[in-house]
This record gives C-alpha cells, sequence and structure tokens, in this order.
C-alpha cells in the first residue's frame, strides 16, 4: 500500500489543489505574494505532512505526530481562507463557500483519520521493542 491509497490524502491533495487555482484565479494582484503564497503553503503542506507521516508509519507515534501537524495546517488554511473573503479580497461567494465546506470534510476526516491511527496504536504496540530482546545471550 502506499500513501497514494490514503482516501484522506486523495482529499487533501484535491483541496489544495482547488486552493492553488483560487489564488490564481480569485485574487487580486496584490495578495499574490503575501495571503495568497501562504494559504497555498497551508494547504499544500496538510497533504505533504500526511505523506511524511506515512513514510514513518512503522512508528505510530511519529505517523500521528504529522497527521496532528496535517491537521493544524487545515486549520491554517481554514483561517487564511476567512481572511481573504472577510477582506474582501475573495469576492466570489460561490467559491469560499465551496473551500470552506472542502477544507471541513478535509478536517473531520483527519480527526476520525488520526482517531483510528491512535487506537490501532493502543491494540499493536508492535512498534515498542521487546525488553527481552535487549538481554545478552549467553554463547553455547
Amino acid at each position: 500500500m502506499s500513501y497514494r491509497d490514503l482516501e484522506i490524502w486523495k482529499l487533501a491533495r484535491q483541496v489544495a489543489i482547488a486552493v492553488h487555482r483560487m489564488t490564481l484565479q480569485n485574487l487580486p494582484n496584490f495578495e499574490m505574494y503575501e495571503e495568497a503564497s501562504q494559504i497555498r503553503r497551508c494547504a499544500k503542506s496538510v497533504s505533504s505532512n500526511i505523506v511524511e507521516g506515512y513514510g514513518r508509519r512503522r512508528y505510530k507515534q511519529e505517523f500521528i505526530r504529522f497527521l496532528v501537524f496535517a491537521h493544524a495546517s487545515c486549520d491554517e488554511t481554514i483561517e487564511h481562507l476567512e481572511m481573504l473573503f472577510e477582506t474582501s479580497s475573495l469576492t466570489n461567494e460561490l467559491v469560499y463557500h465551496d473551500l470552506s465546506a472542502q477544507l471541513d470534510l478535509l478536517g473531520r476526516k483527519l480527526n476520525v483519520f488520526i482517531d483510528s491511527v491512535e487506537r490501532s496504536h493502543r491494540t499493536d504496540r508492535s512498534d515498542i521493542p521487546n525488553p527481552a530482546s535487549r538481554i545478552a545471550h549467553p554463547v553455547s
């Protein structure tokens, strides 16, 4: 299995692409190097953190840590989107509401995914070395 098989990664990637397009098509030029740049980085950070965490999935606490980073980036993306809308830099209400709904869904799915990884971590402690493996065995 690859991170590309994860539904949560696919959704995060779709949202990042939608945010990227929104910044190029719906924002005034003066926002391109400030808020537009920042919201693009936040949105792309969600999928990037999922990928990096997946690469560390053997150590479930690391995986969970990166999923939490992904969730925080999702929240940050929402904050930037709301700021763009409330300052009238983003004036297309349909685009705003669509992206807002996608980000809300992504955040909820990330919460569920994090919970499922944590539950599996509590039941499968294979990432913790067996203490008996550290005992020196006499050579026969």
